[in-house]
């Protein structure tokens, strides 16, 4: 049997077919994000297949920015975690690879149990600008090929930040369409357009780009008109893990006000 860091190949290689083949229907993949293991057995319990996580929660509960600026031992650690306490396939969202080579970070993802990544086009560490859409395809194919190498084809979420842009958002849906179709090409499994909300557009999107596509949930249509436009993948990024803290202060201020009225 072989092992990377202690992890059953086979095992990982099937989870990553399953988590595929949810991409392809017959609805689609619902992620509510998880952050910890508390939020993803609570995943698990609900009945969903598949934990996701959220950078952006992961993060911010262990005191750093979402800007892939994370210690890569906690950001894996947190991941390995997550794994540990669940049955189902992980896919982890790894920002933009923490400036990892890709065979390093295929490595670290089968280490911590995950079958799957989002992967991030923004460049955090010149200016938060685009990376060359040349660039982002060449280290899309080297990961997939690193996966490949290793014996787990891993699900490759390509996310495509052209819309978090300023400018005119007719040429940022171009850009953003562009970039997806090639994504798609060098090996991405599906393509992630974060801050695309407009019903339209959406379809539109997936019409154009002709494979897998992922929208986040809160401020887009209601989960079945996604569907029906054609959504393959629908999560909920940091939205958990926002709602739950902000009733935690909720209660937090309450406490606080009834203490205050006894001293």
């Amino acid at each position: 049997m072989t092992t990377v860091s202690g992890r059953d190949i086979g095992g990982l290689a099937a989870q990553a077919d399953a988590l595929r083949r949810l991409h392809r229907g017959p609805g689609p993949l619902i992620l509510p994000n998880a952050w910890n293991v508390a939020s993803a057995r609570m995943v698990v319990e609900a009945g969903f297949p598949v934990v996701a996580t959220s950078s952006g929660a992961i993060s911010a509960t262990l005191g750093y920015e979402d800007n892939d600026s994370m210690p890569v031992d906690e950001a894996f650690g947190a991941v390995a975690r997550i794994r540990r306490s669940v049955s189902v396939p992980v896919t982890a969202d790894v920002e933009a690879g923490y400036q990892l080579s890709p065979e390093v970070l295929v490595e670290r993802l089968l280490g911590a149990g995950a079958v799957g990544c989002n992967l991030e086009d923004t460049d955090h560490h010149d200016g938060a600008s685009l990376v060359d859409v040349g660039e982002q395809v060449e280290r899309l194919r080297s990961v997939r090929n690193a996966a490949t190498e290793a014996g787990v084809d891993i699900v490759l979420n390509a996310r495509v930040d052209a819309l978090r842009l300023d400018g005119d958002r007719h040429e940022l849906f171009e850009e953003a369409v562009r970039r997806a179709r090639h994504y798609h090409q060098a090996g991405a499994d599906c393509v992630f357009p974060i801050r695309l909300t407009d019903d339209e557009l959406i379809g539109e999107f997936v019409r154009r780009v002709d494979g897998p596509v992922n929208i986040v949930a809160p401020g887009a249509p209601p989960l079945a008109r996604l569907a029906e436009l054609g959504v393959a993948r629908i999560s909920y990024a940091g939205f958990l893990m926002n709602h739950a803290y902000g009733a935690h202060n909720t209660t937090l201020t309450e406490i606080a006000a009834e203490a205050a009225a006894i001293t």
